[in-house]
């Protein structure tokens, strides 16, 4: 690990918060940058979860489809795992339990200022997710296109993965702060954002990322947003439901 893991990302939190969902790139060539991952669709046009290499897209109903390769991408962060770390994890009865434990794991490599991505293969009595329908509008703020178009959904008794990444608090703006989960079932069906979740066990591969490219909107529009106005408290309601 002579240079190190990168993370690849597109535009920034606040961006995406305060209503920049442009097209930055396509599906196509975020899969060159990274195989594992997370982000959203143009218009906010539901959950994307990177895994194996593949691109999805959890509608807003909660099924799942594999996103065309041009596709457009306003938001995401990915990398390409090498599962530096692999341990299994017990049951867990929500989702602080298991971010609890990831960052006990980190803690312990001193790792809590770095980036990280996760992906836990794993049981789960109950995962709590949601995702949305497109809105095609900009300068509305995501916690507003959110209150209008998402729909919560719960699944129950299934096998799956969590895929997630993990920013350090001193990153706060350009992504979420500790763990941000999304979740694909096992037979690529299912999926969306974690709000909650019970895991009866689960095996975990995680990767410590010392790099990060930022690839920010090129386009005018890009800088009639204000990025430092985006408001924390709704950047955490977004995360958290």
């Amino acid at each position: 690990m002579a240079e190190g893991y990168k993370m690849y990302q597109v535009s920034t939190l606040q961006a995406l918060a305060l209503g920049y969902s442009r097209a930055v790139i396509t599906v196509e060539e975020l899969l060159k940058e990274g195989d594992t991952g997370l982000g959203t669709y143009e218009d906010v046009n539901g959950e994307m979860i990177v895994l194996d290499g593949h691109c999805y897209r959890a509608r807003h109903d909660g099924s799942v489809v594999e996103a065309a390769p041009d596709a457009g991408i306003p938001f995401c962060a990915v990398s390409k795992l090498h599962s530096e770390r692999e341990f299994r994890m017990g049951a867990m009865p929500d989702i602080q339990s298991i971010r609890t434990e990831l960052t006990r794991k980190i803690e312990e490599r001193f790792g809590l200022n770095s980036m990280h991505v996760v992906r836990i293969d794993g049981t789960f009595d109950k995962v709590d997710a949601r995702s949305e329908a497109p809105y095609r509008s900009h300068h509305v703020t995501l916690k507003t296109v959110l209150d209008s178009n998402q729909t919560a959904f719960v699944f129950e008794n299934i096998r799956g993965s969590l895929v997630g990444v993990y920013y350090p608090d001193h990153m706060d703006g350009i992504n979420m702060p500790g763990w941000h989960l999304h979740f694909l079932s096992e037979d690529r069906t299912k999926g969306g954002h974690v709000f909650d979740v019970c895991m009866k066990e689960g095996t975990v591969k995680l990767d410590k990322i010392n790099r990060i490219e930022i690839n920010l909107p090129r386009d005018a529009a890009f800088d009639t947003y204000s990025l430092k106005t985006a408001s924390e408290d709704e950047i955490k309601k977004v995360e958290k439901g």
